[in-house]
């Protein structure tokens, strides 16, 4: 078979959309993608202005999803798209990542994965029939410090996992911007657009699947609350739970739009019998570990050779070159491609092509957000047993 670069359509992420830039940096950093066409936007207008600035052919520019997948299935094998970025609001996820499943394309989604749950069990389905390739965008997997956390953890180093903390506090919507219009605050706030969650579905599911990444352990039970602090915001933008995971960790989640002063500042500390780690987003070259016996280590992120083979598979500089939020972005999109490649070869890919999140991690997030709607608007506190 021909060696050559995947070919990428893209619903979404047009010239007015920021987390579509995002994608294309990242999926283009390792030279194994290439952008072939799109639906870059609901307004033709806009696709078609975006498109030609990113320097596709006419043709190859589309009004709607639709007409795109329809018109790439006329197109020879060896030049139609192989798969399909989808970076949307999350009522239009399903619908399009179906069909790209349906024509024997791969897909990369934005997470959550889909509106409902319903949703993704039906991809989850389909991704299961047609042996096709889905990759979840829970980009903070991708940072090599959280995968050396996760390594040295499932070595044992901090023996047996006690206490779990996570928190994901950012500020833009402490007030209602999303009536002013000019930004994404819109749909992300609209439930017709983002479904039953609105700040737990953003970013609480990125703590929720930092959480069960880095322990290794799933989330079995979990008692939450949900706010709305800006007055008459239909969704939550903030909210907390209290986590019982299935190895017998103990977490807590927090997860906040309305931290006045916060930026991205996720968080994530373990705790187990022997010591504990930490690791900050905003600053994801470092990883600290805390022993009771000795001083603290910290372990900073770079082509070292210190490092496990998780982490050094996907460091990508040096150590002292920072690294950051678009390379974590571009280690799911290299192993989602390599883990493709590897297939139309009929070989099979190693563990650390394989390690991104999948249709699977995207279904979990849906029974955590199901999960968190049910027991977060609920007075009564107790716990919610997890549903599979």
């Amino acid at each position: 078979m021909k060696n050559r670069k995947l070919r990428m359509g893209m619903v979404g992420g047009g010239s007015d959309a920021f987390i579509g830039a995002i994608h294309r940096r990242a999926a283009f950093m390792d030279n194994q993608i290439e952008l072939v066409c799109g639906c870059f936007s609901i307004d033709p207008e806009i696709s078609k202005s975006s498109g030609l600035s990113y320097f596709l052919p006419e043709d190859r520019i589309y009004s709607t999803y639709q007409e795109m997948f329809e018109r790439e299935m006329l197109l020879p094998e060896g030049e139609r798209m192989d798969f399909v970025t989808i970076v949307t609001p999350n009522r239009f996820h399903f619908e399009p990542a179906m069909m790209a499943l349906e024509r024997g394309m791969h897909v990369v989604v934005d997470k959550p994965m889909t509106f409902s749950l319903e949703e993704a069990k039906a991809l989850q389905q389909k991704v299961e029939e047609t042996g096709l390739v889905l990759a979840l965008t829970h980009v903070y997997s991708g940072y090599p410090a959280v995968k050396e956390a996760r390594d040295r953890i499932a070595k044992g180093e901090l023996g047996q996992l006690r206490r779990l903390y996570v928190e994901y506090p950012q500020g833009w919507l402490a007030d209602r911007i999303e009536l002013q219009g000019g930004n994404n605050a819109g749909w992300r706030t609209d439930p017709k657009q983002t479904g039953k969650a609105g700040c737990i579905g953003d970013i609480g599911t990125h703590a929720w699947h930092l959480a069960e990444y880095v322990t290794g352990q799933k989330v079995l039970e979990l008692c939450a609350e949900l706010n709305t602090f800006a007055p008459g915001r239909p969704v939550d933008d903030d909210g907390a739970a209290f986590l019982r995971f299935d190895g017998g960790l103990k977490g807590c989640l927090t997860a906040s739009q309305i931290a006045k002063g916060e930026a991205n500042n996720l968080r994530l500390r373990v705790y187990g019998e022997k010591g504990g780690l930490e690791w900050h987003q905003m600053d994801p070259n470092r990883l600290i570990f805390k022993w009771g016996n000795k001083p603290e280590e910290i372990v900073h992120i770079g082509n070292n050779t210190f490092l496990g083979e998780a982490a050094g598979w996907d460091v990508r500089t040096p150590a002292g070159h920072p690294e950051g939020f678009i390379e974590a972005f571009a280690n799911i999109y290299r192993n989602f491609a390599l883990t493709v490649m590897a297939r139309r070869k009929g070989e099979q890919p190693t563990e650390d092509m394989l390690d991104f999140p999948t249709v699977y991690d995207g279904v979990r997030g849906m029974q955590f957000i199901e999960t968190m709607v049910e027991a977060g608007w609920n007075d009564e506190v107790k716990w919610l047993k997890w549903q599979e």
